[in-house]
């Protein structure tokens, strides 16, 4: 059996992406999307569990990993994401989601060596409480917020505070948040201070991510990259790109910082291209020497 460093499970979606200018765009996408080449142009052997229709293979073929290494769990839908972005930069932005794909439950995990779990979720109810204790078991657990937050009501996206973070909160071993959702979850508009009370709380190790720089914390050491950037034409996929790239530093035995550094050059590099990260590792260590 193939030992994997790292599997990634979430749902993809067929997004509409209308940007500020009235110009439409049709992608496949989801956090899973842009995770999973993010993590394995590490280097690190990546497995991803991919929520959707069993008939839209086309979701697949995004990924760009060996068949044996992905596979789709059924749904009886894809979901399906509309994002509607009023400024260059993207950083404001109307989100709707007509269609939800069904729930990850307990038996849909493949039963692959890994060393992490990945939860790349988009809305809440793509992970029960159930799966994360089934999977807390199964080596180091990480998850971004996003799926824990964002609820879909009625096709309109918005904000919750998870009424059950003080409880489920431990069981991930990284936990990536953005500034916005770090601020609904503990209240705190400062990022460090937002990062010290979830480890308060119990997360051993947190990511914040912002669009001016990253940051991460453990307890003891608090490292933060600025963005480096030059263009933001590749915007969609920043947190999903820089989380990706940096658990799979981490599992590769990458100390916080070095992941750190890794992970905000690639997600700097990624963001000047539209799609889910296209490049080498070795591509993200040129642009660190060339940005930083």
């Amino acid at each position: 059996m193939k030992n994997y460093d790292l599997m990634i499970l979430g749902p993809a979606t067929r997004d509409v992406n209308i940007d500020y200018t009235g110009e439409e765009s049709r992608i496949v996408g989801g956090a899973v999307t842009f995770c999973t080449p993010a993590a394995a142009a590490t280097g690190a052997k990546v497995f991803a569990a991919v929520k959707a229709a069993p008939e839209d293979t086309e979701v697949l073929r995004a990924f760009r990993l060996p068949e044996e290494d992905r596979m789709i769990l059924p749904s009886r839908y894809t979901t399906e994401m509309r994002n509607e972005y009023f400024t260059a930069d993207r950083e404001r932005r109307k989100a709707s989601c007509p269609r939800q794909s069904d729930p990850v439950v307990p038996g849909e995990i493949p039963p692959i060596s890994r060393k992490m779990t990945h939860l790349a979720g988009l809305l809440y109810g793509d992970f029960p409480n159930e799966l994360l204790e089934a999977l807390k078991g199964q080596g180091k657990l990480t998850a971004d917020i996003q799926g824990f937050l964002r609820c879909n009501e009625d096709g309109k996206l918005v904000f919750h505070d998870w009424s059950e973070k003080r409880k489920y909160l431990p069981y991930f071993d990284i936990l990536k948040t953005d500034a916005a959702e770090a601020e609904i979850l503990t209240g705190l508009s400062d990022r460090a201070a937002a990062a010290r009370q979830l480890i308060a709380w119990g997360v051993p190790e947190v990511l914040i991510s912002y669009n001016t720089e990253m940051l991460a914390f453990d307890g003891k050491t608090m490292e933060v990259f600025p963005v480096r950037s030059r263009n933001l034409s590749g915007r969609t996929g920043r947190g999903d790109t820089v989380f990706g790239s940096y658990i799979a530093m981490r599992a590769l035995g990458a100390d916080l910082k070095e992941a750190l550094r890794y992970a905000t050059a690639c997600v700097s590099l990624k963001m000047e291209t539209p799609g889910p990260f296209a490049g080498t590792r070795e591509d993200v260590e040129a642009y660190w020497r060339a940005m930083y």
